[in-house]
């Protein structure tokens, strides 16, 4: 079974989509759940949802590694077409995670506690992001 979400973003933000997958999900049985965004400038992370500080200080963590290519230590950045976060953007997409796997029992995502899943838009401007999902439920005989 297979599906996607659209998630309207605008500018740098981890988007929570937790509720949107957990509704999808809703009587599937056991199985496993792949998610993968459809963009090379955005990520997937699945990270802390009670205090929105942590995503806070993870954003501002992002930007000291790779601040707009117009920051004075990025003179190095050749790619600049689109403007000065598109390159910077591809760099944190490269390393946050673009896909993650989430078991899932009794159509419910085994998430920790305080775990949820975020889109982190690494982009200045709006964008209409793709979140593909794949649920593949175990074979009825398989061990439990």
């Amino acid at each position: 079974m297979m599906t996607s979400f659209t998630v309207t973003t605008h500018g740098p933000r981890c988007h929570e989509i937790t509720d949107q997958v957990a509704t999808w999900l809703r009587g599937r049985g056991d199985g496993l759940l792949t998610l993968m965004i459809r963009h090379t400038s955005a990520s997937l992370l699945i990270q802390e949802n009670a205090d929105p500080e942590v995503q806070h200080d993870m954003l501002a963590w992002l930007d000291r590694l790779a601040p707009p290519a117009d920051h004075p230590s990025m003179g190095w950045i050749t790619h600049r077409y689109e403007g000065p976060d598109d390159m910077p953007a591809h760099l944190k997409a490269a390393i946050l995670p673009v896909s993650l796997q989430i078991p899932v029992q009794k159509g419910q995502m085994m998430l920790g506690r305080w775990q949820g899943i975020y889109v982190v838009e690494h982009r200045f401007k709006p964008h209409e992001r793709q979140v593909a999902a794949l649920f593949q439920p175990l074979p009825p005989e398989a061990d439990r």
